[in-house]
């Protein structure tokens, strides 16, 4: 059974600074504010291309949404549980250090993805398991090469967390609140439908610190027969919903403002959510789409924070003890509509043109920055004999830390590893960038 005590790291109820522990969720979320992971979301594509209009959202304003929706559900969560717990009550928390949570590991859910969304995910994978990467099996444990072909943006996420020289050195309850997959690459388990082990959530270079986390924390392991995984931290439950509440009505919002879809069936699908709390008369009144688009996604939120917070204090047994593994957001009173939206989203916005277009572009980006720097740093330290002029060059082009990592790699993982950790790092348009200079499309200096 789990301990919110534990989970919410409160053994010691004192922090390194000699304040009471519940100060450093807020030192968390000012540090994941500003590190460079978290603005390079600002360049980093939701969904749709970036274009000129600047009211479609980027991964940076889709963190700030789901860290705001995240901390209303923290909050929610937290006045019901701290109304009917003793346990939570003597520990001296309160619906303030659940929001805060929250609202810190929504913040940074993101911050391991590479740019152009999931389709640098997918470039990543796919260079390894199908492409030019092929040939660098040999040289890499099973694990090892699982990683490489199913990259994963959570799990970078966690090694950007506990990358002490990025400065963002997270306390362990956000650690544990961001991990959706508590699992590392071998732990994965996609055919018993359960949720937490649908991917994983940690590479092998971070196993130790991920399991000093899961022992902090109390996390309850999981006998696999390969790999390693544990169950969730609870408040993983509802940072995931804060996830899915956001990309399911604002990614709708965004193709409603970019007439893929008409606001008359936008319109529909949000008041099929909101139902009793809809006032037709005084969504009559207002005077411009942009306010009845407005009030119909507040409402629309607000219902669906609700319903996901009864559902998770209904649940909260289940979830300490470890039986419950499924997604929240498929238990609510909304899911049927929520589903229709899913499948509309699915034809008319994710497979739209100009998406599938982004999509194409930057899987040939990546997979080109990959295959130019990894053949580079494999020359420069593991083949010396065929290694060139232009490797070394490239390999200057990498920022000071990762060129350094890599010269100093000590086997053909961690070097990749390293330039992985480069290319994902990259927002949208320096990845293009960077791509046209070592292809020679743009030269520095002359008019292109």
């Amino acid at each position: 059974m789990g301990n919110w005590i534990k989970l919410f790291g409160l053994d010691d109820n004192a922090d390194s600074d000699g304040h009471h522990i519940r100060s450093r969720f807020e030192r968390d979320y000012d540090r994941i504010i500003f590190s460079q992971p978290f603005r390079r979301l600002q360049d980093k594509t939701q969904v749709h291309p970036l274009p000129e209009s600047n009211f479609v959202h980027t991964r940076l304003t889709h963190s700030l949404e789901v860290s705001s929706v995240a901390r209303s559900l923290g909050r929610k969560a937290g006045e019901m549980l701290c109304e009917t717990s003793d346990d939570i009550k003597s520990a001296g928390l309160t619906p303030f250090d659940f929001s805060t949570v929250t609202a810190a590991a929504g913040l940074c859910h993101d911050i391991g993805n590479p740019p152009f969304g999931h389709s640098g995910e997918d470039a990543i994978s796919e260079y390894f398991k199908t492409g030019r990467g092929q040939k660098f099996k040999k040289h890499c444990s099973e694990e090892e090469w699982q990683e490489l072909i199913s990259f994963e943006g959570n799990a970078q996420g966690f090694r950007l967390a506990k990358n002490k020289s990025l400065g963002i050195m997270l306390s362990d309850a956000v650690l544990g609140a961001f991990t959706k997959y508590p699992c590392s690459a071998l732990g994965m388990d996609r055919k018993t439908g359960a949720k937490s082990r649908k991917k994983y959530g940690y590479f092998s270079s971070e196993e130790k610190q991920f399991q000093e986390l899961a022992g902090n924390l109390g996390l309850i392991k999981v006998d696999t027969p390969k790999g390693m995984a544990w169950k969730r931290h609870p408040l993983a439950f509802l940072v995931e919903a804060a996830d899915d509440i956001c990309y399911h009505i604002i990614d709708l919002e965004d193709a409603c403002r970019l007439e893929i879809i008409s606001f008359e069936q936008t319109k529909k699908f949000l008041v099929e959510i909101i139902k009793d709390k809809f006032n037709e008369k005084k969504f009559n009144s207002l005077s411009t789409r942009e306010e009845k688009l407005a009030i119909l996604r507040a409402l629309a939120i607000n219902t669906l924070v609700d319903q996901a917070g009864s559902i998770f204090v209904e649940s909260e047994k289940q979830i300490l003890s470890g039986d419950f593994d499924q997604s929240i957001f498929n238990l609510l009173p909304s899911k049927d509509v929520l589903n229709e939206i899913q499948q509309v989203s699915v034809k008319e916005i994710y497979q739209n043109i100009q998406v599938v277009e982004t999509e194409v572009a930057g899987f040939e980006v990546v997979d080109g920055l990959l295959n130019k720097f990894i053949e580079a740093g494999f020359r420069m330290v593991f083949d010396n004999e065929n290694r060139s002029g232009a490797d070394k060059r490239l390999i200057q082009m990498l920022p000071e830390l990762n060129r350094l990592n890599v010269l100093e790699a000590k086997n053909v993982y961690s070097l990749i590893r390293e330039i992985i950790d480069m290319v994902s790092g990259l927002s949208d348009s320096h990845a293009v960038s960077i791509y046209r200079k070592i292809t020679g499309q743009t030269i520095p200096g002359m008019r292109n």
